[in-house]
């Protein structure tokens, strides 16, 4: 009788505890939002931005630095930008193919702003009423972003003026979301490529490779001579691919 107790004892315990993790799963955002709601604005909207800026630049990065390309071609089921690209064969002195975003840095920093404006509105609406919640006086003031693309990671600074009053004022000038991620690297790599297929019409992935021992470079031909491009850097595992269509067929290495 002893034994059928103590297993009895152990089941109960056992649904408790399963139960227990469950609601801290289903609560976690609420939870992770009261903890840091009076004591650290910045780690708020670093905790609620970051995961949707990482989200962003990872979808960015496979689609050739377009949320929603224009002139793109499918592969394996993701639409990826041409980032140079002619129709059918050039004429003499003409480029191999046309550059589709001369300022790939400045689009992309662009495309994360318009991307993250939506999310950022609602994490500062919460950071608000999680002051106000509290009987804080709060008043917000909400400045431009400026998305910056950095050696190694990604800095995301809202110019957003934040006064929380309630004896003692609380006053935050701006809020900054760092992310590591090596984008900086792979757009280089990118651009390098892009001038060498607008220029000669193809280009050497080993070369880079040598020259670069922590990249990764991907040639994928396809049957309409499309290229598709897949940079990794293989630490950190990040990725940035595009689409290439030249009119002289590449050189096989």
């Amino acid at each position: 009788m002893n034994k059928k107790g103590q297993v009895t004892i152990f089941i109960i315990l056992g649904i408790i505890v399963v139960a227990v993790a469950v609601l801290i799963y289903l609560l976690y955002p609420q939870i992770k939002s009261t903890f840091f709601k009076t004591t650290n604005p910045q780690g708020f909207i670093q905790t609620c931005m970051g995961d949707k800026i990482k989200e962003t630049i990872n979808t960015l990065s496979l689609q050739g630095g377009s949320m929603k390309p224009e002139n793109y071609f499918t592969y394996n089921g993701i639409k990826i930008e041409y980032l140079c690209y002619i129709n059918g064969p050039n004429l003499q002195g003409e480029p191999n193919c046309v550059v589709q975003q001369p300022l790939l840095q400045a689009h992309i920093k662009n495309e994360i702003e318009k991307e993250i404006n939506q999310a950022a509105n609602s994490c500062f609406n919460d950071l608000v009423q999680n002051y106000q919640k509290q009987g804080y006086s709060v008043n917000l003031i909400k400045g431009e972003t400026i998305v910056d693309i950095l050696p190694k990671r990604i800095l995301v600074t809202f110019n957003n003026q934040f006064t929380a009053t309630k004896g003692n004022s609380q006053r935050y000038e701006k809020f900054s979301v760092l992310v590591n991620n090596n984008l900086y690297e792979l757009l280089a790599i990118a651009n390098s490529i892009v001038n060498w297929e607008f220029t000669y019409g193809g280009s050497d992935p080993m070369t880079y490779m040598i020259f670069y021992p922590n990249l990764k470079v991907e040639l994928n031909l396809r049957a309409d001579e499309t290229k598709i491009y897949t940079l990794t850097e293989r630490d950190s595992g990040d990725k940035f691919q595009f689409a290439i269509r030249s009119s002289v067929p590449p050189i096989l290495y």
